[in-house]
């Protein structure tokens, strides 16, 4: 009797620990607007992660302005993996040795499944008929989008408006330092981030635009809760190219024996199924057959990279940092 129970309380012990091995939970850390989208690509994710393996698997969630989630894991948020909507957020994980220094080349496109760029939203039948970046600066326009000291999408706002200058002025400096300074003058509200950017745009009826990402604005003019509003997407001919990497956070997959499910959470992102989820978010994506099936839901843009102003560290250094040209541009410094 006696050892037949302690067989029972082995295999026990064992199918206990087998469950829990199997039943493993994965957390992605991501960008402030990107809620739905990831409610739509998780369950997919989970249901493919049990046809192909037996296992069953919990996704969670961590959203915010992206140098905020990236303050967040170094301070020790757990995530497994980022999807982020800008470059140096990872790669300020990189340089504290929680991320790969060569995460970039783990992924295909830079490990960027999918992108974006720079687009206006605008009320109903656009009443101070804006176009482009240069109505943007005008006197009677006034603009919202996230502070870019806490939001990736308004650093690339910011990036939008400078590239535009530069390519507008043949790369004078003192002009383009004051087209973009006329843009910040302009700006009514800077919430912390794209949602808060959302809200008081199309709630609170703060400015005449609100400036965030393109996938962003069209999923917000279609949306149940602002379509009765009837606002209207402006893409403007130039902008830039925003794009969105994903990075495993390996110090803790390491620590939590989850690199597997991590590696294979990201690589679904460039399947054909999420592939097409992403565009019917309007993302733009990385896969052939999706981009030529999905090509009139993109107008043409010319998309300006960030990297023709330096590497991220030398646009960190200049732009963002404290006393860089953004602060100098919001105290009125030309």
């Amino acid at each position: 009797m006696i050892k037949r129970l302690f067989a029972t309380s082995i295999a026990a012990a064992l199918l206990l620990g087998a469950s829990a091995a199997s039943a493993q939970t994965l957390l992605n850390s991501s960008y402030d607007v990107a809620r739905e989208l990831f409610t739509a690509i998780n369950p997919k994710f989970i249901a493919y992660w049990k046809e192909k393996t037996g296992d069953t698997v919990t996704v969670e969630q961590s959203f915010g302005g992206t140098s905020r989630q990236a303050q967040a894991i170094l301070q020790g948020l757990k995530a497994d993996t980022v999807t982020f909507n800008q470059v140096p957020d990872v790669d300020i994980l990189a340089k504290r040795g929680l991320v790969a220094k060569d995460w970039q080349k783990k992924y295909p496109g830079n490990s960027s499944p999918y992108y974006s760029t720079i687009a206006f939203l605008v009320r109903k039948g656009n009443p101070k008929h804006i176009q482009s970046w240069d109505d943007l600066v005008r006197d009677d326009v006034k603009v919202v989008f996230p502070n870019p000291k806490t939001s990736g999408n308004a650093r690339y706002t910011y990036l939008a408006a400078w590239l535009y200058a530069q390519q507008k002025f043949n790369g004078d400096e003192a002009k383009t330092r004051a087209f973009v300074g006329k843009l910040l003058h302009n700006v009514e509200s800077f919430p912390t981030g794209g949602r808060g950017a959302t809200v008081a745009f199309a709630q609170n009826n703060q400015g005449d635009a609100v400036l965030t990402f393109e996938s962003e604005v069209r999923n917000i003019a279609a949306s149940d809760e602002f379509k009765p509003l009837g606002l209207e997407v402006v893409v403007p001919p130039v902008s830039v190219l925003a794009e969105f990497p994903v990075a495993v956070v390996d110090k803790v997959v390491d620590a939590k024996d989850t690199r597997k499910l991590a590696e294979a959470y990201l690589q679904y992102q460039y399947s054909p199924e999420i592939q097409n989820l992403l565009a019917s978010f309007n993302y733009r994506v990385r896969d052939p057959e999706v981009v030529k099936a999905n090509a009139s839901r993109y107008p043409k843009v010319e998309l300006l990279d960030p990297q023709k102003l330096g590497s991220w560290d030398e646009i960190q250094d200049k732009h963002f940092k404290n006393g860089g040209v953004l602060d100098q541009l919001l105290a009125g410094k030309s």
